[in-house]
């Protein structure tokens, strides 16, 4: 059963961190998960699917002298949206809560502490979800990318910069089969989100970040492993023809866009979503 955990924040002191968040928030999270529980931690880290997604930190940040780095204030609070899609969902919600509230445990990133002040929680199942994609007639999908979403084109070596219906909806459709109940796969061809949906970009733009870091025998040093992806805002409506079944599908993937995140790395703090499903006029 999909979760979505939301934790508040506040820093212990003011320090920098990377613009690109997300790989540092997954190296303490996983580092605390361990230590309640191992088999949860392992799991998580070494799944073919993407066990769980990471939204970026959010709040108000100060400026940092440091290129690509921006200040925490401990003044301020700061919200971390953690997806939990796998089978083993309540393992891993257990070895993140139980660090972070029963033994009130900080999150250690590289130059300071965030401790948690509030964990808030929600579930949806994946019978809820399907059920819930029905209720809008002629809906519009608006999608807000707060991370970089990285996306192959087609599993080749081409990254997709845009945010084209079918890299967008062909990737949750391929995490949404990895872990629904056998009976709720969906089979959508590609061809049907060419030809069904369409896509309006709001605002956007491109974006590198850091998913990984490996050392560099020749320099001596850690050096950076960097995805390319996009962000911002795009309206998704379907055609007057689109099949009730296909278009009901599409709803459902983009519900569960905000638990699974869209893309790779979403673990490490890319693809996360936001998703408002509306009506539209006729």
């Amino acid at each position: 059963m999909p979760q979505y955990i939301t934790l508040i924040l506040r820093p212990e002191s003011g320090f920098d961190i990377p613009f690109s968040d997300g790989y540092q928030l997954y190296s303490s999270l996983l580092g605390i998960m361990q230590e309640a529980d191992e088999t949860a931690a392992s799991h998580t880290h070494d799944s073919p699917i993407s066990s769980i997604s990471l939204g970026p930190l959010e709040g108000k940040f100060l400026h940092s002298n440091r290129s690509k780095h921006k200040v925490v204030d401990p003044n301020e609070r700061y919200s971390l949206n953690i997806g939990i899609t796998d089978p083993k969902e309540v393992e891993i919600f257990r070895s993140i809560i139980q660090p972070l509230v029963l033994r009130e445990r900080n999150l250690r990133l590289e130059r300071g502490d965030l401790r948690a002040e509030e964990v808030s929680s929600s579930t949806a199942s994946f019978q809820d979800i399907v059920k819930s994609a029905g209720d809008a007639k002629n809906p519009y999908l608006d999608f807000e990318f707060k991370s970089p979403v990285c996306i192959q084109y087609r599993n080749s070596k081409v990254i997709e910069m845009f945010p084209h219906r079918e890299a967008v909806f062909h990737s949750l459709l391929s995490k949404w089969n990895s872990v629904c109940p056998e009976e709720l796969r969906m089979n959508i061809e590609r061809d049907e989100m060419a030809r069904y949906i369409v896509e309006k970009p709001l605002a956007y733009d491109t974006h590198s970040v850091v998913v990984n870091t490996v050392f560099d025998k020749v320099k001596g040093h850690p050096r950076p492993i960097m995805k390319q992806g996009f962000v911002g805002r795009c309206r998704y409506t379907f055609t007057r023809d689109a099949p009730d079944g296909m278009r009901n599908g599409i709803v459902a993937l983009a519900r569960f866009a905000e638990y699974s995140g869209v893309g790779s790395a979403v673990a490490r703090g890319c693809g996360a979503a936001k998703v408002t499903v509306g009506e539209a006029e006729r």
